[in-house]
């Protein structure tokens, strides 16, 4: 039976990079990012590809929005083998447009943290489990070297990292492997971080379902 990867964070950056590896290996691929006029275009692209995709609109920011979503996915294809979460708001805090106060952060906590931690519990359970279920997640360096200059995105990234490792040692019990890629630097072709690179990473780390975490 063909896999299926569930993919919140669809974009042209890592999201869409990590899609095309796994849909490259045989996965279906599901893409979920809010701007459905996006996720179109990403459809074309895929099938030019050759790669089975199908889209959903979800918004990380509202629960109600992902667990309608993953409702209506699971109903059509059933749990899911692999989730990515791939949602963060990654600006520097010199671009914000309103105060850096306990409200913002609040706001980015649900998006960059909570937001994976209520998607993963959208797929765990006995199904997932049965079928080694993978959870990956994209991480920050800002987790291991924080900065004021990014101060919500490196509290978010902390908790972020802290999240995946409790999960990893308490759901690997259950045969389903969660794994973070702590990304150190600007995702973009060309340099350290390129997607396509960090794609080989996360497929790396569903083929070994060792470690929790790896750095790039």
């Amino acid at each position: 039976m063909k896999k299926t990867i569930f993919v919140l964070g669809a974009g042209k950056g890592c999201g869409n990079r990590v899609a095309e590896k796994f849909g490259k290996n045989g996965f279906r691929v599901i893409l979920m990012a809010r701007n459905e006029e996006h996720l179109e275009e990403y459809k074309k692209e895929f099938e030019g590809k050759g790669i089975e995709v199908f889209t959903k609109a979800a918004d990380a920011s509202k629960p109600h929005s992902v667990t309608k979503a993953f409702d209506e996915l699971k109903a059509e294809f059933g749990v899911p083998d692999v989730l990515f979460y791939n949602v963060g708001i990654t600006g520097p805090d010199a671009e914000l447009t309103e105060p850096k106060d306990v409200d913002l952060l609040m706001k980015r906590y649900q998006v960059d943290v909570a937001g994976a931690y209520h998607a993963i519990q959208q797929v765990i359970g006995e199904e997932f489990s049965k079928k080694l279920g993978t959870i990956l997640v994209t991480g920050g360096g800002l987790s291991l070297y924080p900065m004021d200059e990014y101060l919500p995105l490196s509290m978010d990234k902390a908790a972020l990292r802290a999240m995946c490792i409790a999960l990893h040692n308490k759901l690997k019990e259950q045969n389903i492997y969660v794994g973070t890629l702590t990304v150190t630097d600007v995702i973009a072709p060309g340099l350290k971080c390129d997607p396509a690179l960090l794609a080989e990473d996360f497929w790396k780390l569903y083929t070994e379902r060792n470690e929790c975490e790896m750095v790039h």
